[in-house]
């Protein structure tokens, strides 16, 4: 598979690979890899919403407002 990169990207992707002492197609297969795995777990875990919803899961506004707030305190 071949994935065309822009001219910049190319650029910074090889400056990213010089520093790090890594080659470019390493980097590359991070992040795709890195994409997948991320995109996969939002998968499920917006398919488990859905299936919470679906049971009448649901948690109040106040509720997740307190949660908000506790986990992100002013």
């Amino acid at each position: 598979m071949e994935v065309p990169l822009s001219p910049d990207l190319r650029q910074k992707l090889g400056r990213l690979a010089e520093q790090q002492g890594r080659a470019s197609e390493d980097l590359v297969l991070e992040a795709v890899e890195r994409l997948v795995n991320h995109d996969e777990w939002l998968l499920r875990e917006i398919d488990k919403g859905l299936a919470a919803a679906d049971r009448d899961e649901l948690v109040e506004h106040a509720e997740v407002r307190k949660m908000i707030e506790k986990r992100y305190p002013l």
